[in-house]
């Protein structure tokens, strides 16, 4: 990277607010006016400084770019899953961006695109597909569409010939979901700060539209789904501690609407229906959650009788319940797995994985009477597969697993648990995935990433892309700090609120550990986080830069204090239960003292490139862009401070594939470039 150039240092522009009897300066909140023409020439300028400084990387961009291409294969095609007699499945194609969806009757007959996102956004530079559900008596699919970035999506109806397609809604859409006669969709609508609060019934014959539901409580979200059975559409409403399930005939969408159990402080809880009734799951007297089963006659709580107990070291994370057979999503020791449990017999069966550091989930599983569950499968060193356990015969079978190009071998690359043991007595898990051969004694270099937040896990996963790092000698590592999900509700609640400090000093130790262990080196030791990751990875900056050389932040969420003051933005109320609201002087003071655009010192930094898109709608584009203004105004380091702001997309940035493979190898060449890998 190029030393000499002089970076944009934005206006300053007085601005202050009294808060809890503090006067508080935010003078880059000029920055916030998106339409403004002084915004868009600084944000302009920050990416033509950010193009100079990266301009001596773009040979390796190039040939990172090259190398990811040269391990997928660009015409691939998706396992086929069942609906109403139907297979439907996926294609990529050399040179096209996106998958194009296509069904066909058997395995015999000649497949027919229905849905090809490459035509529906030519001419835009930006397209994400939200939801798509099909038509009871196969013959149409309502499906979402958000060409902003924002997640604004609109909602059409298309027939599967293609020949008719109606926008049903133009924005605000969120879920939705057929009543039984593929007459009436039930559709879930946003509000102005994007929360989906009401519940709408459109009659597709006629176009006229129904209010069914509004959710008044703004900590509360709601959604809308059709049971796997069809017999029930279920409204769910849930803020981040709290829900409640409403149901309806799946046949006779026209009554009105049940109230499941009511809701009721700090009671989660989920529904799905099988051949006898419902199961729950809940953690009603139970942390780690527990699955209960009631009659459909009577639905309250004091019927739910226990199917699966609540265990102390067993988290249950989900369950798809089928006719005969349900398949339970679980945790143990941090890691996820699978267990299919008879409905008649109550007996269960894990199903074997090939690894423990894992991740595993269901796949497209939509037909209620089945006789085979499909699941994706993957590791930090095994490609994503799909598998098909098989209820009866309780084998497990390999439908398909990514071809990785170019020459790759799995026993190549080694993977490791290392278990950080902190002061308090917790034990925080990292994973780690790298090249065998280029291991050894010596300290390699190393990227270090975390989440740590909403409860989330951050389980290992297989990267292509990945691969360039590893072969260069780097090791990828994670450590799973609390405030996310690896170890159920316990883990979250020690990383939330006024306990979110945890996250950061769990993450500091994991690094400590990881330099003293003698795997890598502070000038060799990389951080990286996203959104809430990001937030992680800028306050662990703020409170020991020392440790680390280089620190990539995606669309980072650092303006903690600001953003949660304002109730007008997307995601800022309905986070009161994960972050506290800065109203209420104890979260304030909570707050501020790791929020980190707040806790910037004059003391030096390592090399940062932050990273925003324009149209975000978690985290606004203004959090990172004055993160970095004020970075700029008080560091005392001469490090690269680079700000890259993508003017199209959203929070996950580009949206075609070849886009985001090129923004991929853009972080690499930071990343490489950092640690003196760029040859």
């Amino acid at each position: 990277m190029k030393k000499s150039i002089c970076p944009p240092f934005p206006e300053k522009i007085p601005y202050t607010y009294s808060l809890h009897g503090e006067v508080r300066s935010d003078p880059y909140r000029w920055v916030h006016k998106k339409k403004s023409k002084a915004v868009r020439a600084y944000l302009e300028a920050e990416n033509r400084y950010t193009d100079e400084m990266m301009k001596p990387s773009l040979d390796l961009q190039k040939r990172l770019f090259c190398e990811f291409l040269s391990r997928i294969n660009e015409n691939d095609e998706s396992v086929p899953y069942q609906i109403e007699g139907f297979l439907y499945f996926s294609k990529t194609k050399k040179g096209k961006q996106y998958p194009i969806l296509y069904r066909k009757r058997n395995a015999a007959t000649r497949p027919k695109a229905i849905l090809d996102l490459n035509v529906l956004s030519k001419g835009r530079s930006y397209a994400s597909l939200g939801n798509i559900e099909i038509k009871p008596g196969s013959t149409h699919l309502a499906y979402s569409i958000d060409f902003t970035g924002f997640r604004d999506f609109e909602l059409r109806l298309r027939s599967m010939s293609g020949k008719e397609e109606i926008t049903l809604y133009h924005n605000r859409v969120r879920s939705f979901a057929w009543a039984n006669d593929g007459r009436y969709l039930f559709v879930v609508l946003e509000d102005r700060a994007k929360r989906p609060f009401q519940v709408w019934r459109r009659d597709i014959e006629t176009g006229k539209t129904s209010f069914i539901y509004e959710e008044t409580d703004p900590l509360f979200s709601v959604s809308v789904a059709r049971s796997r059975s069809g017999k029930y559409l279920f409204i769910h409403s849930s803020s981040s501690t709290t829900s409640e399930v409403l149901y309806v005939s799946g046949d006779d969408p026209l009554k009105g609407l049940r109230i499941f159990a009511k809701r009721r402080s700090c009671h989660e809880y989920y529904v799905e229906h099988g051949e006898a009734g419902f199961f729950v799951l809940t953690n009603k007297q139970a942390k780690n959650f527990r699955v209960m089963f009631v009659r459909e006659e009577a639905t309250q709580e004091k019927f739910w009788v226990d199917v699966i107990s609540h265990q102390q070291d067993l988290v249950i994370d989900d369950i798809d319940v089928f006719k005969k057979h349900m398949v339970v999503e679980e945790r143990f020791q941090g890691f996820s797995r699978l267990r299919v449990v008879d409905l008649k017999t109550l007996s269960s069966q894990e199903i074997p994985l090939p690894e423990h550091l894992c991740s595993v989930s269901g796949y497209h599983n939509e037909e209620y009477d089945c006789d085979e569950y499909l699941f994706e499968y993957e590791s930090y060193v095994s490609p994503e597969s799909v598998y098909a356990y098989h209820f009866d015969s309780r084998k497990t079978t390999l439908l398909k697993q990514d071809i990785v190009k170019k020459g790759y071998r799995q026993s190549q690359y080694a993977t490791e648990l290392i278990e950080v043991r902190l002061e308090d007595g917790s034990v925080v898990p990292v994973t780690i995935v790298y090249k065998r051969a280029m291991r050894g004694d010596h300290l390699s270099p190393m990227v270090l990433t975390a989440y740590g937040a909403y409860g989330i896990p951050n389980d290992p996963y297989f990267s292509s892309t990945r691969l360039s790092l590893l072969d260069r000698g780097v090791i990828f590592a994670t450590a799973h700090v609390r405030g996310g999900g690896e170890r159920g509700e316990v883990w979250h609640d020690q990383g939330k609120m006024l306990l979110k400090r945890h996250s950061f000093t769990d993450f500091i130790a994991c690094a400590k550990h990881l330099i003293a262990a003698g795997y890598t080196g502070s000038d060799r030791l990389v951080i990286q986080g996203g959104s809430a990751g990001g937030l992680l990875v800028a306050a662990v900056t703020n409170m020991a830069p020392e440790l680390f050389c280089g620190v990539l932040a995606d669309v980072p969420f650092v303006d903690v204090v600001n953003t949660m003051l304002d109730e007008t933005l997307p995601l800022t109320i309905g986070e009161f239960e994960e972050w506290g609201n800065p109203k209420l002087k104890p979260y304030y003071k909570y707050i501020n003292s790791y929020s980190p655009y707040d806790n910037i010192v004059a003391q030096n930094y390592p090399a940062m490139l932050v990273q925003t898109s324009l149209n975000d709608s978690q985290v606004m584009y203004w959090e990172p862009v004055k993160y970095v203004a004020r970075l700029r105004e008080l560091k005392t380091d001469e490090r690269p401070l680079l700000l890259n702001v993508n003017m199209d997309a959203g929070h996950g940035g580009a949206s075609g594939r070849y886009d985001f493979l090129r923004e991929m190898a853009f972080e690499y060449a930071f990343i490489l470039g950092v640690l003196g890998l760029e040859t």
